[in-house]
């Protein structure tokens, strides 16, 4: 299903086609660092530009041969080129090239994750301005506790959000880096001017010091904020679906005129989509779990971790598209029912305002303990459903002595509870509306560049 759903831009970075295309660029711009150096003949360089070619079916045959990817794409490729591809590779490892091009495929991907965090951030400021003052009840330890409005409950998923985009911004600065300096990083058989000449280029900054890989401390933060955002998004989905049982109704995720529930019962209405994207999220708990798992490689580098990113790579960052556009969708559909909000605020009779009864109470000069025991016990005779709150806290002897009914019933007013939204709001969504001046830079598709194009 993730699949069918997929963006063809986030789908392309991790084909074959796009993985080896990197790592060509990444070949090639060596040989030119190369030839700048006078090490390959720039004429060597120009051929090699213009009769590169990659044959995935090819390079499939030959790894089938000699088990290695590196060495049948270096094959495969200077077949195309002539007597000029022995310059390929002069001076790399394997790892020079895959790190640099992962890298690049982590920095795309990360680039449309900004793009549907954003998109999702629009969203929740939209939804949260237009549900300001819309009053219900909030709920502690899944009961009720005392009024909120839904553009509260929504503005903290938009402050959630909004930090979110922060931690990916990071993380994709962490992962775009390089590295080219050979078998165990030390520029054994090629120059760290090669790797700046090609880092600089791919928009990439050198690795300070690899061992023969780039550092898996990187990918684990990559990995771990994808998780990060995950669990977010989890979050508004179970508070959807919460939000959404019969007993509760005051949301909906939407559902269309053709759309049925169940085989068996016509009547339901499940919220499917949030359920799927909370299922998802458990997902990339294990993606970043599996990544942690990669930090410790043996010595300057082993393989261990290649075959979890060639699993968790496309994994990770195709399923959290999927999800950021699946959640946006819900939430800029969502079927809101203020007036059922406000039946259930009401449900209990006015007992969720006990806490401004019980302070008031203690402004007048009770003891906090006596005060907090009369006011539980007129709670208890409201919701045994013997009287209503206002009645019970006016039967009792010590109450009245201290507040008149018309104070009671001034209490007992859920819009004091709306005061400070207006700070709130700002606090929230005050910065929401602002450029942001990506560091992700080369969107995806751009890798391999032009000649004219590149700086």
């Amino acid at each position: 299903m993730i699949a069918r759903y997929t963006r063809p831009e986030m789908g392309s970075i991790w084909t074959d086609e796009g993985r080896y295309a990197r790592w060509l660029e990444v070949e090639l711009l060596a040989c030119e660092a190369l030839a700048k150096q006078g090490a390959v003949p720039k004429s060597a360089v120009r051929k090699m530009r213009k009769r590169a070619k990659v044959d995935v079916a090819r390079v499939d045959a030959l790894e089938a041969e000699v088990r290695h990817d590196i060495i049948a794409f270096v094959t495969q490729v200077a077949e195309t080129i002539g007597p000029e591809g022995r310059f390929l590779h002069m001076g790399l490892t394997s790892s020079d090239v895959l790190d640099t091009g992962f890298a690049t495929q982590l920095r795309d991907a990360a680039a449309l994750l900004l793009r549907s965090q954003d998109a999702l951030i629009r969203v929740l400021a939209k939804l949260a301005r237009r549900h300001k003052r819309t009053l219900m009840i909030g709920r502690t330890h899944g009961m009720h506790a005392e009024p909120t409005t839904f553009g509260l409950k929504v503005a903290s998923w938009h402050a959630e959000a909004v930090r979110n985009l922060a931690r990916l911004e990071h993380a994709a600065e962490e992962i775009a880096v390089g590295t080219i300096s050979g078998a165990v990083g030390v520029f054994g058989n090629i120059g760290p001017e090669v790797e700046a000449y090609v880092c600089k280029h791919l928009g990439l900054t050198p690795e300070p010091v690899a061992t023969q890989v780039v550092a898996r401390d990187r990918h684990a933060q990559f990995f771990s904020t994808l998780a990060v955002l995950g669990a977010s998004i989890e979050r508004i989905a179970v508070e959807i679906r919460h939000l959404q049982r019969t007993e509760v109704g005051e949301v909906e995720e939407p559902f269309t005129a053709t759309q049925k529930g169940s085989s068996a019962m016509p009547h339901k209405r499940n919220p499917i989509l949030s359920e799927n994207v909370t299922g998802l999220a458990r997902l990339l708990r294990s993606y970043a779990m599996a990544a942690l798992e990669n930090v410790a490689l043996w010595h300057e580098r082993d393989i261990s971790h290649s075959s979890v990113e060639r699993v968790i790579a496309p994994d990770a960052t195709i399923a959290l598209d999927f999800m950021l556009a699946r959640l946006t969708g819900v939430l800029d559909q969502l079927v809101v029912h203020p007036e059922r909000m406000r039946e259930n605020l009401d449900r209990t009779g006015g007992v969720i305002l006990s806490e401004d009864v019980l302070l008031a109470l203690v402004r007048a000069g009770a003891v906090r303990q006596d005060a907090y025991r009369w006011v539980q016990r007129a709670a208890k005779s409201a919701l045994a459903g013997t009287a209503t709150f206002g009645d019970a806290l006016a039967a009792e002897p010590e109450i009245r002595k201290r507040l008149r009914v018309k104070e009671i019933t001034a209490l007992l007013d859920p819009a004091h509870h709306l005061t400070h939204v207006d700070l709130l709001f700002q606090r929230s969504l005050g910065s929401s509306v602002r450029t942001r001046r990506r560091k992700t830079s080369r969107p995806p598709g751009t890798v391999r560049a032009t000649r004219k194009g590149r700086r």
